[in-house]
């Protein structure tokens, strides 16, 4: 029987909670369990039609007036306000969509409000006219949001991602529609409801659920303005070519195989230590996680050892066990793209390390796994889940090379004792950010900028993104006659 503390997705379009459509013979499934916790369900063609027409009609010229600045940002503390009285459903929602242990979706959730009013407060700083040096005359450069805004979020951080990129165009003044995964789409609706609660103007904020269909349908319509998503390169090739036809505006976090440089001097320990944290937190499923790592051939053996010895002491087990370490894989989809990669890295010729024990319940469940023996270059493929690849290098420089010979363009990590060597070397790796002696979820600093690099995607994060992605330049002022041609 369907879990009854996952109720079946509704949309929220027009100002109006609206059924969804149910697809036939189709159900989200708990990954603990393979058992069924609601119906897949997407959106009609009308319906979409209808947020598209109700998102259209709510962008005027009074979103970026200074009163209407002020009480976006009002809406936006009350809605971090009213999340912060549903944060054990967020966490436990959280852990039955995407796999990941509730002791690690409660963080996520409590983080959230602070995201939120993070958000306000950018809203409240970030000048929307600046004053320009014109000789005197009066010329001002405006910040105006874009338009209609399409969002498309994942499911492995199902009510962080929504919720941050939905509040960063908010705050630009952007009518939003919201489209989560269909296979987590009901913490994405948890975020919706707060900012339903917390009053906001209408047109603001739509949610429609639905399978790739509606997203192409979104995605490639004239009226949206500006585009956000976050997946996987297939699809975010897809939202390119639409975005196109259109020029729209586009932010796409496509992810990547991540490397890892274990430096000569690296200290075999702190860099196990950290490996395992980036492939266990949030079951490795999260885009900026370690993938390829580069390793000193001294080092390799005693690496793997550290590793295996760590994995064999978690505890694998049911995302809402408060004594699981890791949790099960997110989805079936994904679960079966992940043995797949590991088949192809033993096919190479990879030798497979999986020594966590396996829990006796029927769902979607995978130890931790390092593949090692095989050539950096035969091992591309991102893999976003609790495994890595390690390969041998000769030298710190090989590790560098290797790392940019195909870069993920997101996220790398570079582990050395010598930090000074190792954040000059980090410095030459081909992505967005990273990190040194750590795999921390959390972005380095508040005012972090990470762009996305080559394939990765598009765009990038930080506060200054997220007025770029939402909002567009105009300047208005006075003319003069003695102005050069």
């Amino acid at each position: 029987m369907p879990n009854p503390t996952l109720p079946q997705p509704i949309n929220y379009i027009a100002d109006e909670w609206v059924a969804a459509e149910v697809v036939p013979d189709v159900w989200n499934l708990d990954p603990n369990t393979r058992e069924p916790i609601h119906r897949t369900v997407t959106t009609r063609p009308d319906d979409v039609e209808r947020a598209l027409v109700h998102a259209e009609k709510s962008y005027g010229f009074n979103r970026w007036e200074d009163a209407a600045a002020e009480e976006r940002a009002q809406v936006i503390d009350r809605a971090a306000d009213v999340l912060e009285t549903r944060l054990e459903d967020i966490a436990r929602t959280d852990a039955l969509t995407s796999g990941t242990t509730i002791a690690n979706t409660r963080k996520v959730a409590a983080f959230l409000p602070h995201r939120i009013r993070g958000a306000a407060a950018e809203l409240r700083s970030i000048p929307r006219r600046t004053p320009l040096d014109a000789d005197g005359r009066d010329v001002r450069l405006y910040k105006v949001p874009l338009g209609p805004t399409a969002i498309l979020t994942p499911w492995n951080g199902p009510s962080f991602i929504p919720a941050a990129k939905t509040v960063s165009a908010l705050a630009a003044g952007c009518p939003v529609i919201l489209k989560p995964s269909e296979h987590a789409p009901t913490s994405a609706q948890i975020v919706v409801e707060a900012f339903v609660e917390a009053g906001l103007p209408t047109g603001a904020l739509q949610l429609v659920h639905g399978l790739g269909d509606v997203g192409a349908a979104l995605t490639g319509d004239h009226r949206i303005k500006a585009i956000s998503f976050t997946g996987g390169p297939g699809a975010g090739r897809a939202i390119a070519h639409a975005a196109a036809d259109n020029f729209t505006t586009i932010q796409l976090e496509l992810g990547g195989n991540n490397p890892a440089l274990v430096l000569e001097d690296a200290d075999v320990d702190v860099a196990a230590d950290g490996l395992i944290e980036g492939m266990t937190k949030l079951n490795g499923q999260w885009c900026e996680g370690p993938g390829k790592v580069l390793a000193h051939r001294n080092l390799v053996a005693p690496l793997i050892d550290a590793l295996v010895d760590r994995i064999a002491a978690l505890t694998i087990g049911h995302s809402l066990d408060e004594a699981a370490d890791v949790g099960p894989i997110s989805n079936a989809p994904h679960f079966a793209t992940l043995t797949a990669r590991i088949d192809e890295l033993r096919g190479k010729g990879a030798t497979i390390h999986q020594p966590g024990v396996l829990p006796d319940l029927s769902g979607f469940f995978l130890s931790p796994t390092v593949a090692s023996g095989l050539d950096a270059a035969d091992a591309n493929a991102e893999l976003f889940g609790p495994v890595i690849s390690v390969h041998a290098v000769d030298s710190d420089e090989d590790a560098l090379r290797a790392a940019n010979a195909a870069p993920s363009g997101l996220d790398a990590y570079v582990f050395g004792t010598d930090l000074t060597r190792a954040v000059d070397i980090g410095s030459k790796v081909m992505s967005g950010e990273v990190r040194i002696n750590g795999a921390k979820v959390a972005d380095l600093a508040d005012g972090s900028a990470q762009s996305f690099w080559g394939t990765s995607g598009i765009g990038g994060h930080g506060p200054a993104e997220s007025v770029r992605v939402f909002c567009g330049d105009r300047v208005v002022g006075v003319d003069s006659p003695d102005l050069p041609m």
